[in-house]
């Protein structure tokens, strides 16, 4: 697969750090985990935790030392396998562990325990930034929140911190002062009165892999109502809210917009991908995040985001239907390092226009992404470089540049059975399994039978958009293709004198026509995202 030039991202310097938690070195590579159980004691007076981390896995090859993840403010107390406590180095956020004599590449499940607390690391900007959200609800009372997708899940809890190893399933036992609640991802397994100690355990379990950064608690003074939503096959799935009590009323109101936003995903896609677990929307201190099965939201119960970013005509909360849309892009198919997170985003943000399209029109989803191109910035290209735990894009062109290189595709392949088609298949292919950029360009073009190659290295690989240059040849207007990628063809759709036109462009000088002249020519921007240049006649 072609790679984007390291040129566009000189303005970052990769450290050992990088490489250490982005490469998938011997140390990491020759292990596969399989289980995880996280035990916590979460301290919002003194914003301490506490606890330790069952670790169950698999030697898959030599591993002389086993690279753990962990934040260096938090210290390990010990780490422990089979009885014998083991010997290890820190290095940064790294953990390199001293595995014992015998240890060998089998089918045999190990378990590892590492003891570990301290001052966990704070969010200054969740969930942008990663890190615990100490806050207070309006009561001032207590109110914690954890998201740290790119900061890593190191930063919180010790695990194999790549996006390439998913555990099975997952454990996660949270214990707080008696008065709060613990609201998590999966089901809530059991829920511990601790009274000599005045605190409350809570037990949640994830039946299906999940990528770490998706683990997260929500601590406060919940109150939990719940719904079902009855799928096209009739089977139903459960609905569970966890809000602040004095948002009770709001809430119910609010999340009946759950039922239409599965509606419109399950049409194009399929079922929702983690049924057992269940559908979960989480009250949070901040904004939003994808967690798989208990998604954070903090919309405050507001029209779009915050109020705003939608058409004034549309009335739809827009951390449901996004957040909700990367249970499919993102938690179920994902991708294997942040560079390539335009899989997660570019998806996810198309699913808002598809979401409205389901229940608005055509007509209201092109208004809705051409509100979005103003946000284009063409600054660098959306597939980062790999290897290095990439995750500082100067721009949002994952999301929504992504959307745009997704519907201009789908104007290229001019068929929406196919276009559609292509979509579902691909999603239900790769349900809760991870992918590369390659493999979605492959499938793309077995499954349109057109060459996608060039078509998606230009988009993602290159920070500039392709360009229709026209120019005057005497009466006649003549056109072709400008791009950085050698070879690019593709039809562009224009309006000559208002008549919609599908030019079959290539690098070749071709007639477009007489009659017109270069003003009367124009893209349909509101199926591509190409340039257009006029090249004026010398004078």
């Amino acid at each position: 697969m072609p790679r984007p030039s390291r040129d566009y991202f000189a303005y970052r310097t990769f450290t050992q750090a990088d490489s250490l938690r982005g490469t998938l070195g011997p140390a990491r590579a020759n292990y596969d985990v399989t289980y995880y159980e996280l035990h916590l004691d979460v301290d919002p007076v003194e914003q301490m935790i506490d606890g330790y981390v069952d670790m169950d896995y698999r030697v898959t090859g030599p591993l002389p030392l086993l690279q753990l993840d962990l934040y260096e403010n938090l210290d390990i107390d010990r780490i422990e396998q089979g009885g014998n406590t083991l010997r290890y180095t820190r290095k940064g956020n790294a953990v390199f562990i001293q595995l014992p004599a015998g240890t060998e590449p089998d089918t045999m499940t190990h378990r590892m325990r590492i003891h570990y607390g301290g001052k966990p690391t704070e969010a200054k900007n969740a969930p942008w930034d990663g890190g615990f959200v100490w806050g207070l609800d309006q009561r001032n009372r207590y109110w914690v929140g954890v998201a740290c997708e790119g900061d890593g899940a190191s930063l919180w809890w010790p695990n194999k911190d790549h996006l390439s190893d998913e555990p099975d399933s997952m454990l996660i036992s949270i214990t707080v002062p008696d008065r709060l609640f613990v609201a998590s991802n999966g089901n809530l397994r059991e829920e511990v009165e601790l009274e000599n100690e005045r605190k409350k355990r809570y037990d949640w379990f994830v039946s299906y892999p999940i990528n770490n950064y998706n683990v997260s608690i929500g601590i406060g003074h919940y109150t939990h109502f719940s719904d079902t939503y009855r799928a096209f096959d009739g089977e139903e799935l459960e609905l569970d809210y966890y809000v602040i009590d004095y948002n009770l009323a709001k809430a119910r109101k609010q999340f009946k917009q759950v039922h239409p936003m599965l509606e419109a995903y399950e049409h194009y896609f399929g079922k929702y991908p983690f049924w057992e677990d269940g559908f979960a929307l989480i009250e949070t201190p901040y904004l939003g995040m994808e967690h798989q099965s208990g998604i954070a939201y903090g919309n405050q119960y507001m029209r779009g985001y915050l109020g705003g970013l939608i058409p004034d005509d549309m009335d739809w909360d827009y951390i449901i239907v996004h957040e909700a849309g990367h249970e499919y892009f993102g938690n179920s198919v994902s991708v294997a390092d942040h560079a390539e997170m335009w899989v997660h985003e570019s998806f996810t943000t198309y699913m808002e226009a598809l979401y409205v399209e389901f229940h608005y029109g055509a007509d209201a989803a092109r208004n809705y992404l051409e509100t979005q191109r103003r946000f284009v910035a063409n600054e660098e290209p959306m597939l980062g470089p790999l290897g290095v735990n990439f995750t500082d894009f100067k721009s949002s062109d994952h999301y929504y540049k992504g959307a745009w290189m997704l519907h201009t595709l789908r104007a290229v392949i001019n068929d929406d059975p196919l276009f559609f088609g292509m979509l579902r298949s691909f999603y239900q292919d790769h349900t809760r399994s991870i992918v590369g950029t390659q493999d979605v360009i492959d499938y793309f073009s077995s499954y349109s039978g057109m060459d996608l190659q060039s078509f998606f290295t230009q988009y993602l690989m290159h920070p500039t958009v392709p360009v229709l240059e026209i120019r005057q040849t005497g009466e006649e207007v003549e056109f072709r293709l400008s791009a950085d990628v050698p070879g690019l063809a593709m039809p562009v759709g224009v309006y000559i004198k208002d008549e919609p036109v599908r030019l079959l462009t290539t690098e070749i000088w071709q007639p477009m026509g007489n009659g017109f002249g270069l003003d009367d020519v124009r893209i349909d921007e509101s199926r591509y995202l190409v340039d257009l240049s006029r090249q004026q006649p010398k004078r």
